[in-house]
């Protein structure tokens, strides 16, 4: 086998586990978004360059960029909002947003 392919297949499988492993949904969205952008990156590199270089830097390129998409593309994570809330008693405090917030209610 080509060592090339050897270490291609090896750096798919160790994103893949990586983005895994992620705690949060936002985390496992951009793990994922990384993973697909660089094996994606690395063919648009290798068809343009044909050189190691050219996939390595498209590979780069693309899980940059695959991250970045995936994690501005779905819903953001809740409760890191902060509101102004008023007790009984006139005292105004904040506190994270509940869903009357998101809600509308």
């Amino acid at each position: 086998m080509n060592f090339r392919r050897i270490s291609t297949a090896a750096a798919v499988a160790l994103a893949m586990a990586l983005a895994a492993c992620s705690q949060t949904e936002q985390q496992q969205r951009a793990g994922t978004g990384a993973a697909l952008g660089a094996a994606g990156g690395a063919l648009v590199g290798q068809a343009v360059g044909r050189d190691t270089k050219s996939t390595l830097i498209g590979a780069g390129a693309g899980a940059l960029l695959g991250a970045v998409a995936a994690t501005s593309s779905g819903p953001q994570p809740r409760g890191e909002e902060l509101c102004r809330y008023q007790d009984r008693n006139g005292r105004i405090y904040t506190a994270p947003c509940d869903d009357r917030y998101y809600g509308g209610y």
